[in-house]
């Protein structure tokens, strides 16, 4: 059920709203490549709890950034994938990849990390 109208009336409280947060932005960057089960997205983000990465889902596919596909399976198997409106926040996230980057240059000396580096793309791992 979408959000009756986004918190805020500055485009940049709109902005962090939808996508603001610590974990919203992760979540989103992990679902653009494919769609990825609860569990993957959990196990790819360590520190979170089951019941705040539920929390942000909801909040997200109301938001229209991602949506949740349910299968018609048992047990049942639950997708969640980034919609067109979250691919359009992607160049956001690169550009906030690279100024903590270069903030962290700055204030600690030599740096260079990437959210994938920080978050397990391969959980396994």
């Amino acid at each position: 059920m979408p959000r009756s109208s986004p918190v805020g009336t500055c485009p940049i409280q709109i902005s962090l709203s939808v996508i603001g947060g610590k974990w919203k932005p992760i979540i989103l960057w992990f679902l653009k490549d494919e769609p990825v089960r609860f569990s993957g997205i959990q196990k790819k983000i360590p520190g979170i709890t089951q019941m705040m990465l539920a929390k942000q889902l909801r909040e997200l596919v109301a938001d229209g950034m991602i949506e949740r596909t349910v299968y018609p399976e048992v047990p049942p198997r639950v997708d969640y994938a980034i919609t067109d409106d979250g691919r359009s926040a992607l160049p956001v996230l690169v550009a906030l990849n690279e100024w903590g980057n270069e903030y962290q240059k700055r204030k600690y000396g030599n740096w260079s990390q990437k959210c994938a580096d920080t978050f397990r793309d391969d959980p396994e791992e």
